[in-house]
């Protein structure tokens, strides 16, 4: 809703860009199947312009991907009477399921932390900052930041976006196996001396299909019969098994 209202605010407020994003994706849609191992979406477009190339600062570009966001709760355990035990919380409401941000440079000196603010374009700035049960709510998102990025779901990919000749520009952006299902948001931002002149936004859907639809259904909606089913096919498995060895060893 912040997001949404600031968006309209900069829409009464900003004179028409003179520099436009025009962009696509290689797919707008990924399958989740059973062997879904991860897939890559190579974002790509031009800047379309009404005058000439400004000179006084280069163009940089910044592509975000933003998945469906979930409420996450980080723990920290200590050692209490010599058993290690949970003794304090961090809970992030609405924080991104996955999160990747590429650059034509430094993060930093493409934008700038007044605009990383305005525009919620960075790791720590798209995550909400809402802590229950601490007052070192920084330590816990840095942990969420620091666990989700060695499972590759927050990336940050500096220069990984090539812009050629100010006008062309592309990048690819590395979905991990463990995506959750949803629809997720791509954002691309002009900028010049670190202020954002012009901006796009996608989206990227992605669903499960076959098998794996049929049976994350079952989960969600039909829990006991999925249960049921879970119990039957274990069942048929070990009675498999067991014929197998006794035809071995005959």
């Amino acid at each position: 809703m912040r997001r949404l209202a600031l968006a309209l605010f900069l829409c009464l407020t900003t004179p028409v860009a003179a520099e436009d994003v025009v962009a696509s994706l290689s797919s707008n849609a990924v399958e989740i199947t059973t062997n879904f191992d991860g897939s890559e979406i190579l974002i790509f477009g031009a800047v379309r312009r009404e005058e000439p190339i400004p000179l006084n600062a280069p163009l940089e570009v910044i592509i975000t991907v933003e998945g469906p966001s979930r409420t996450v709760a980080v723990r920290r355990k200590d050692r209490v009477f010599g058993i290690w035990a949970n003794t304090q919380s961090y809970e992030a409401s609405d924080a991104p399921t996955f999160y990747a941000v590429s650059t034509t440079g430094p993060f930093d000196e493409v934008l700038s932390d007044a605009n990383d603010l305005l525009y919620g374009v960075s790791i720590p700035r798209a995550i909400p900052q809402v802590a229950l049960g601490t007052p070192d709510q920084s330590a816990f998102s840095e942990a969420l930041i620091r666990i989700r990025q060695d499972e590759g779901l927050y990336q940050y990919n500096e220069g990984g976006v090539i812009l050629r000749q100010s006008t062309l520009f592309d990048t690819a952006v590395q979905l991990p196996a463990n995506l959750v299902e949803g629809d997720y948001q791509m954002r691309i931002f002009l900028t010049r001396d670190g202020e954002v002149v012009s901006s796009s936004q996608g989206e990227i859907t992605v669903r499960k299909v076959g098998l794996e639809r049929l049976t994350y259904n079952l989960a969600q909606n039909q829990p006991l019969i999925y249960g049921i089913l879970s119990l039957l096919i274990a069942i048929a498995a070990g009675w498999l098994a067991s014929v197998f060895f006794r035809l071995v060893r005959g």
